[in-house]
């Protein structure tokens, strides 16, 4: 059996931090909107027990690409015996926020759960994902939607379909720096999912990111030209919301280089699921 699995991209429609934890890591309240947009992951089982991973990614080792980890604790979490030749068509920037990372690892537990034959519940999954990045739950939940504590909790939410243009600025963003950094706001007040609805979110992150990261601040700038613009999770990607693909695509057609970007959907319920055997 062989498997072909979507590993989409996610925004931070709006990034709070309300404090930071005893174990060092922070509460938050965000809303991950999905995106019809990001990377492909080919499975394959294979019968010697190792995970072979395809192609290599310059400066990230294979034991620290989170689809290996991923592989990786789920055989032993299952006490499985098979292992998987794993491919990886790359489309997201990485240190972009978009959550390339975290979809990768959730895409590769989904997809081996199947292959595996493990039958393990989506509740399990999530517990395993959690280990590997705070974002990889909603990718196994596969809906857009609320979170809260260290972005763990969640909440499905429909949200309308916009379209969204996604900025790529030339900087590599460090999110342990942000969460670092003594300029970093940690004591937004909790608001409710209406409240956000109504009035709207910003992201605590996004000023320390500008200060930090140059060229971030002047591809937000030169995309406000337009409509605003925000940073999704600690960047280093920039996004802005439009009610159509062509006015979207009118806005992408002029990108200056070095910068890139795409053109993507939100959507509420992830393409993966529906190509996940039953």
């Amino acid at each position: 059996m062989q498997l072909s699995l979507f590993s989409p991209a996610k925004l931070n429609l709006f990034l709070h931090i309300t404090g930071k934890r005893e174990d060092g890591y922070h509460n938050l309240q965000t809303l991950f909107q999905l995106l019809d947009y990001g990377d492909r992951i080919e499975f394959s089982a294979n019968t010697t027990g190792k995970i072979e991973l395809s192609p290599s990614i310059p400066g990230l080792p294979n034991d620290q690409n989170l689809i290996y980890q991923a592989a990786q604790i789920l055989q032993q979490h299952s006490d499985c015996s098979l292992g998987a030749n794993i491919r990886l068509e790359k489309r997201l920037p990485m240190g972009g926020g978009l959550g390339g990372g975290s979809s990768n690892a959730a895409t590769t537990l989904l997809g081996l759960n199947k292959l595996w034959q493990l039958n393990l519940p989506e509740k399990t999954l999530m517990k395993i994902g959690v280990q590997l990045g705070a974002d990889v739950p909603v990718f196994i939940l596969g809906q857009t939607a609320w979170a809260e504590g260290v972005g763990d909790h969640l909440t499905p939410v429909e949200m309308p379909n916009h379209w969204y243009l996604v900025l790529v600025p030339n900087a590599h963003v460090s999110t342990a720096k942000v969460f670092a950094h003594q300029g970093l706001t940690r004591n937004s007040h909790p608001i409710k999912i209406r409240a956000f609805l109504e009035q709207g979110g910003k992201n605590d992150c996004q000023s320390v990111v500008e200060a930090l990261y140059p060229e971030v601040k002047k591809a937000r700038q030169w995309l406000a030209q337009f409509t605003e613009a925000r940073l999704t999770g600690t960047g280093a990607c920039l996004f802005a919301k439009f009610d159509s693909e062509t006015d979207a695509q009118s806005v992408y057609e002029q990108i200056p280089a070095p910068w890139t970007g795409f053109v993507a959907k939100g959507v509420n319920h992830s393409l993966l699921l529906t190509e996940l055997p039953s």
